[in-house]
C-alpha cells in the first residue's frame, strides 16, 4: 500500500505559530497588572466577585486572568475557600525591589526637583548613630552660604530636619539623644524652644503638621523646612529638608515651599513602597 506523499518539499520547516497582535498583547499584560494591583490593594486576599468588583471587571474575566497568574506563580487559591491570594513569585519580586529601595538614591531626583524650581538649597539626611545625618545636598546656583555639607550632623531639637525625626520617628534612641542637647544647651537656646516641655510640645507639633519649620534657631538667618520619607513598613527611613536666608524663605507649614517639600518627600516615599495618605494640602 502506497503512502500519500507529503505535500511540503523536504526542506520545509514546521510552521511557526503566529504571535498574537502587538496591541492585543500589550492590552492583556495592562488588564494582568490592573488585577495583580487590586488584589494588592484588597490586601493580598480576595474572592473573586470582589476582585472583580474593584478592577470594575466581570468575573468570567477577572477569573481568565487569575488562572494565567495563577500559572506563573504571581497568584494562588486557597482550594478551601476559594478566596485568591498573591502567589510565591510575586513575593520574591516585592522582596527584590524592596532590597533596592534605598531612600538616599530615590531621593535625588526629588532634590533636584526642588533646587531647579525653587533655586533653594536641600538635602536629604538619615539617622545616625550621632544623629541626623545629611547623605546628599542640592545646591542652586547662587547658594547660601551655611556650614553644612554631605555628612554634617544635625541637631535634634534645632533643627527643622531633627524635629521631623523626634516627631515621627518612635524610638528611645532618638528621644534619648533630644533629652541629651536639651541637657547640654544654654539658656539661650533653651529660649528658642517651646515650654515648659520642649520636647514632648515639639513631637506634638510635628505629628500635627506632619513637618517641621525652623526661623533663625539651628543657624543665624536661615529658615529651614522639613518632611519625612517613609519607607514600605510606614517607618521613617530619611528626611528631606530645604532652606534659605530667613529674607526671603517662608517657612510657615503651609507656605508654598513647605508643600512643594512634602510632595517630593510624599512621592519619594511610594517609590519606597509606603502605602499611607499624602500630605493633607499634598
Amino acid at each position: 500500500m502506497k503512502s500519500s506523499p507529503d505535500p511540503r518539499p523536504p526542506s520545509a520547516e514546521p510552521a511557526m505559530p503566529r504571535l498574537p497582535d502587538r496591541r492585543q498583547s500589550v492590552q492583556s499584560a495592562q488588564t494582568g497588572m490592573v488585577v495583580l494591583k487590586g488584589l494588592a490593594h484588597i490586601g493580598g486576599d480576595a474572592s473573586l466577585t470582589a476582585l472583580a468588583a474593584r478592577v470594575g471587571e466581570s468575573p468570567a474575566k477577572v477569573h481568565r486572568y487569575l488562572v494565567s497568574l495563577m500559572q506563573e506563580g504571581l497568584v494562588d487559591q486557597d482550594p478551601a475557600t476559594q478566596r485568591y491570594f498573591l502567589g510565591p513569585e510575586l513575593i520574591r519580586i516585592g522582596l527584590a525591589a524592596m532590597r533596592q529601595a534605598e531612600p538616599i538614591r530615590h531621593a535625588e531626583p526629588a532634590l533636584i526637583r526642588l533646587r531647579e524650581r525653587l533655586e533653594i538649597t536641600c538635602f536629604v539626611a538619615v539617622m545616625g548613630n550621632r544623629g541626623p545625618t545629611i547623605m546628599r545636598i542640592e545646591e542652586p546656583g547662587l547658594p547660601v552660604t551655611v556650614n553644612v555639607r554631605a555628612g554634617s550632623v544635625m541637631s535634634m531639637l534645632w533643627s527643622a530636619t531633627g524635629r521631623v525625626f523626634l516627631g515621627l520617628l518612635d524610638e528611645a534612641s532618638v528621644r534619648q539623644m533630644a533629652e541629651a542637647e536639651l541637657a547640654a544647651a544654654t539658656d539661650d537656646m533653651r529660649a528658642l524652644l517651646p515650654a515648659p516641655d520642649p520636647v514632648g510640645t515639639l513631637q506634638r507639633e510635628v505629628r500635627a503638621a506632619r513637618c517641621a519649620s525652623v526661623r533663625d534657631t539651628y543657624l543665624r538667618g536661615i529658615s529651614a523646612v522639613a518632611a519625612p520619607v517613609f519607607d514600605f513598613t510606614g517607618r521613617v527611613c530619611a528626611v528631606i529638608t530645604a532652606l534659605g536666608a530667613s529674607g526671603g524663605f517662608d517657612p510657615s507649614v503651609d507656605g508654598s515651599i513647605a508643600l512643594a517639600v512634602c510632595r517630593e518627600a510624599h512621592a519619594t516615599s511610594l517609590k519606597l513602597g509606603y502605602v499611607g495618605p499624602a500630605p493633607a494640602a499634598g
